[in-house]
C-alpha cells in the first residue's frame, strides 16, 4: 500500500480517529495492529520474514539480558565466597554464551537478507524459478532492508550493553514493524524511538497540524516533482542520449531522487509527528554541502550512522586492526596508522553498496564514493593551508563554487544507479569528454522526452520552491515554524495552495496510485 494511494489515505484517516478516540494506554497496541495490517497489504507471503526477525530479535535480547541479570545477582549473593578468578571465569562464560546466540541471530537474519537480495531480485531471479524454491519467487520482501537493519542495530546495542532489552514481545514487534518506516526509513535506534513510540499521546492540534503539513509537503515533492520528471529520465536512459544529454540526465535524476526520497521521508516523519511519535531526521539540506563527505553526513543520515556505528568503528578499533596499525606505523609512518581507517572505509562502503543491491553498478557506486572521500580526507591538511593562504577561498563566491562542484560530482557518481551495465555507464561518462552537443538545449530535444512545456514550468516552479524551503531552513528552524509567525489566514492560504497543487499537478498512475518510491526496491 503506497503512501500516495487512496487506500493509504483512508487507512491513515481511520487510524488517526481510532488512535486518539481509544484509551491512551492502548495506543501502541492500535499502532501494532495498524502496522501489521499495512504490512499485509504488501502480501501475506512476506509475513514469515518479518515474524522471523521479530521473534529472533526478541528471544536473543531477552536471553542476553536475563543472562547478565542472573550473573549480577549470583555475584552479589556470592560476593564473599568467590575468588577473583572464579568471578572472572563466570563473566567469561556468560559473555561466551551471549556471544554465541548473538552471532547466530545476526548471521541468521543477515543470511536471510543476503538470500533475498541475491535470489529474489533480478537479475538472479531465475534461481528461484528453477522449481525447488519457486514458491519464494515473490520479489524482495517489503521493507526487509529497513526493519532488518533497525532490528539488528537493537540486538547489537543490547549485546554491547548500550540498550536495555524490552521484555514485552508485542512492543518489540511494534518497534520492528512500525509502518511509516517500512517504506524507506528512517532507520531508528531503540533509544531514539522507544519513549515516544510507547508513550500515551493526547490530541494536540498544533502537533497534528505540523505532522499533516509535513505529509502534504512530502506528497508535493513526490507526486508533483519526482513522478513528473521520471518520464524524461526513462527516455534519457536511451543509448542515443550521450554528451550533454547524459549530463542533463544526471541533473534530472538528482531532482527525481531528492524529491522521491525526501518526499517519502517527509511523509513518514509527518505521520509519526501526527501520532506524537518522534523519528530521526534523515536529510539536512544535502545539496548545500561543499564536499562528498559532508554530503553523506546530510543524506540518508540514519543509514550512514548505522554503517558507522556497526561496521566502520568496530572494524577500525578491532584487535587485528590495532595490531596492524602498530606494525605498519614502523615502516610507513602516519600512512601506516591510517590503514585500518582505509580498510574500515572500504568495507563500510562495500556494505553500503551491497545494501542497495547485489549488482556490480552498486558496488562501483560504493567504491567511487569511498575513494573520493578517503582522498579528500587525506588532503585535508593541504586544503587547510590553501584556505589560510588565499583569503578569497572563504568568500561566498568560492563557497557557491564548492556547492556546485559537489552537486555535479555527486550527480555523476549517482548516475551509476541508472545503468545495470557498468560498461554503458562508463561509455556515457566518456561521451562528456568528446561530445559537446549543446544544441540539445535548444533544438527541441527537451520537448521530445515525454514532458510538455507546462510540465517544465511546473517542474521549474517546484524546484525553486524546494530550493527556497531548504535555503530558509538553514538556521535549523523549519519553514513550518516560521509560517506560524504569519497571520492565520495567510498561513492557511499557503497550505491550501500546496494541497491544490498536489491535486491538480500530481502525476497519478493507474487507479490514482502514484508510482512506487525508488527506495522501495532496496
Amino acid at each position: 500500500m503506497s503512501f500516495t494511494s487512496i487506500n493509504f489515505l483512508l487507512f491513515f484517516g481511520i487510524l488517526i480517529i481510532l488512535y486518539y478516540a481509544l484509551p491512551r494506554k492502548i495506543q501502541w497496541i492500535v499502532l501494532l495492529i495498524a502496522s501489521y495490517m499495512f504490512y499485509l497489504f504488501a502480501g501475506i507471503q512476506y509475513l514469515a520474514f518479518i515474524l522471523f526477525t521479530t521473534v529472533t530479535t526478541y528471544l536473543v535480547t531477552v536471553y542476553m539480558d536475563n543472562n547478565l541479570k542472573a550473573q549480577s545477582l549470583y555475584l552479589k549473593n556470592h560476593k564473599a565466597d568467590m575468588s577473583k578468578e572464579n568471578k572472572k571465569a563466570l563473566k567469561k562464560a556468560v559473555k561466551a554464551q551471549n556471544r554465541f546466540w548473538f552471532i547466530l541471530t545476526i548471521v541468521a537474519n543477515f543470511g536471510i537478507l543476503f538470500f533475498c537480495k541475491a535470489c529474489l531480485v533480478d537479475p538472479l531471479h531465475s534461481i528461484t524459478d528453477s522449481g525447488v524454491i519457486s514458491f519464494l519467487s515473490v520479489g524482495l520482501p517489503f521493507g526487509i532492508s529497513f526493519y532488518m537493519f533497525q532490528s539488528m542495530g537493537y540486538v547489537i546495542d543490547v549485546y554491547r550493553g548500550k540498550a536495555d532489552a524490552e521484555h514485552n514481545f508485542f512492543k518489540v514487534a511494534l518497534f520492528v514493524s512500525f509502518f511509516p518506516q517500512l517504506v524507506q526509513g528512517p532507520i531508528s535506534k531503540w533509544d531514539q524511538l522507544k519513549e515516544s513510540l510507547f508513550a500515551p499521546h493526547a490530541f494536540d492540534t498544533r502537533q497534528v497540524g505540523f505532522g499533516l503539513q509535513r505529509v502534504l509537503w512530502g506528497f508535493f515533492k513526490k507526486m508533483v516533482i519526482a513522478d513528473r520528471i521520471a518520464v524524461a529520465i526513462g527516455t534519457l536512459k536511451g543509448s542515443e542520449y550521450t554528451g550533454v544529454s547524459f549530463f542533463i540526465l544526471t541533473v534530472f535524476y538528482a531532482v527525481q531522487i531528492y524529491g522521491d526520497f525526501t518526499g517519502g521521508i517527509d511523509i513518514a516523519i509527518g505521520i509519526g509527528e501526527t501520532l506524537g511519535i518522534t523519528m530521526p531526521e534523515n536529510f539536512i539540506r544535502p545539496f548545500f554541502s561543499k564536499n562528498i563527505a559532508e554530503y553523506w553526513r546530510r543524506w540518508h543520515i540514519s543509514l550512514n550512522e548505522w554503517m558507522k556505528s556497526y561496521i566502520f568503528y568496530p572494524i577500525t578499533v578491532s584487535g587485528p586492526m590495532l595490531k596492524l596499525a602498530v606494525k605498519t606505523r614502523k615502516s610507513l609512518g602516519r600512512f601506516g596508522m591510517r590503514i585500518p581507517v582505509y580498510i574500515g572505509s572500504l568495507l563500510t562502503w562495500l556494505g553500503t553498496g551491497v545494501w542497495h543491491g547485489f549488482n556490480l553498478h552498486f558496488i562501483l557506486w560504493g567504491l567511487i564514493n569511498c575513494v573520493i572521500i578517503v582522498i579528500s580526507e587525506e588532503l585535508t591538511p593541504a586544503y587547510e593551508r590553501f584556505h589560510e593562504r588565499f583569503a578569497w577561498s572563504n568568500s561566498g563566491g568560492y563557497n557557491a563554487f564548492q556547492i556546485i562542484r559537489m552537486f555535479v560530482l555527486m550527480n555523476l557518481i549517482r548516475a551509476t544507479d541508472l545503468f545495470n551495465d557498468v560498461g554503458d555507464y562508463f561509455r556515457r561518462m566518456g561521451s562528456l569528454a568528446w561530445k559537446f552537443n549543446f544544441e540539445v538545449l535548444w533544438d527541441g530535444t527537451l520537448m521530445n522526452l515525454g514532458l510538455t512545456g507546462t510540465d517544465y514550468m511546473i517542474l521549474f516552479a517546484g524546484i525553486v520552491l524546494m530550493f527556497l524551503v531548504s535555503f530558509f531552513s538553514r538556521d535549523n528552524i523549519s519553514v513550518r515554524v516560521k509560517l506560524q509567525r504569519i497571520p492565520r489566514a495567510a498561513r492557511y492560504a499557503v497550505f491550501l495552495a500546496l494541497l491544490i497543487a498536489v491535486i491538480l499537478f500530481g502525476s497519478y498512475g493507474i487507479d490514482y496510485n502514484a508510482s512506487n518510491f525508488i527506495y522501495n526496491q532496496f
